[in-house]
């Protein structure tokens, strides 16, 4: 059978690093509704805003970590996508984004067009949120129904607590661990609380007590974000061996006046160096393949922050990217997937 085609799916990077492309890369980003969940008038001025000077500080900041190929994150999944396609044996691999190209709706109409019938979804998003998984879905969905596609879609669900993934962290990080540190940050994406509170199937448990993580279960551990972070963080720290005082968790990226989720990255860097420690590793367990938010938010500003703090070295840990267990993982992953859209 070759019919049945396996598509990747990553958040997405401008075409360039010229302040134009940013700037519709970041038009594109932000007025998704499942990243700003604003109504579209309020939310369509707050971009506005937003656009008057981020692109250009964020051209300077994707121009830092530009490869010759292109951009780090483009240029990983491509790889990925070609380490994957010997070990799925079942038709076409694609690799698409979600923002910027090549775009979700042009690689489902080029699979169709070879004549796949079903697709395997695979959101490269270890960890459940709206602003990741949900849209990524709901994307598909949209094109599906505009290109008029017959396509049987199924949905690799987050896998931040399954054995393949967890063991290929593991793997992936182990010579890092081996040459000694102080203590190991775990750096997550960070969402606004709003987001776990409208995610909360139950209405009265995120972020409701200290220990509310620790807590979910069920269907609120599903759809919990920083919940999954912490099992993820808990499950890797049990496969490294890691004491409880030699690792933390912490939260990266918050935008805007409201109140994200806690600890963040920032605050954490400080308090580390503050503690005497000395030699810091970083590694971003939400994000499989680096990008803008560990090479340049971790690995150049993190590090500076770390260092002017008092510390000494800040190691950032690479993502997955083309780890041959994660290669491995994902395939078994998918081939398991079984959700339908």
């Amino acid at each position: 059978m070759t019919d049945h085609a396996l598509l990747l799916v990553n958040l997405g990077s401008p075409a360039s690093t010229r302040v134009e492309d940013v700037r519709t890369y970041l038009n594109q980003f932000l007025m998704d509704p499942y990243v700003i969940d604003l109504p579209w008038p309020l939310r369509r001025l707050l971009v506005s805003l937003i656009l008057i000077k981020r692109p250009a500080a964020s051209a300077h900041a994707y121009a830092s970590i530009w490869w010759p190929e292109g951009s780090p994150l483009v240029v990983l999944s491509r790889q990925l996508e070609s380490a994957v396609r010997p070990l799925w044996p079942h038709g076409p691999v694609a690799m698409a984004m979600r923002y910027g190209a090549p775009a979700i709706e042009d690689t489902l109409v080029e699979l169709a067009r070879q004549g796949v019938k079903r697709v395997t979804l695979a959101p490269l998003y270890p960890q459940f949120a709206d602003s990741t998984t949900t849209t990524a879905e709901q994307e598909v969905r949209r094109a599906l129904a505009a290109r008029d596609l017959k396509l049987q879609v199924q949905v690799l669900d987050p896998f931040y607590g399954q054995p393949e993934y967890l063991d290929a962290l593991a793997a992936s990080a182990r010579p890092y661990l081996e040459q000694g540190f102080d203590h190991l940050l775990m750096s997550y994406h960070g969402l606004p609380e709003r987001h776990l509170h409208k995610t909360d199937p139950s209405g009265s448990h995120c972020l409701k007590g200290a220990d509310c993580c620790q807590k979910a279960e069920g269907a609120v551990l599903e759809r919990c974000y920083r919940a999954q972070c912490y099992r993820t963080s808990e499950g890797f720290a049990a496969r490294a061996g890691l004491r409880p005082e030699q690792w933390s968790v912490s939260f990266q990226s918050r935008l805007g006046r409201a109140k994200w989720i806690e600890p963040y990255t920032e605050s954490r860097l400080d308090e580390l160096a503050a503690q005497g420690v000395k030699k810091l590793l970083v590694m971003c367990p939400a994000f499989v393949a680096d990008c803008i938010e560990t090479l340049e938010e971790i690995g150049d500003r993190g590090r500076e922050q770390f260092i002017a703090a008092g510390g000494d070295e800040l190691v950032l840990v690479p993502c997955l990217n083309t780890h041959p267990q994660w290669v491995s993982a994902l395939a078994s992953l998918a081939g398991k997937a079984s959700r339908l859209l």
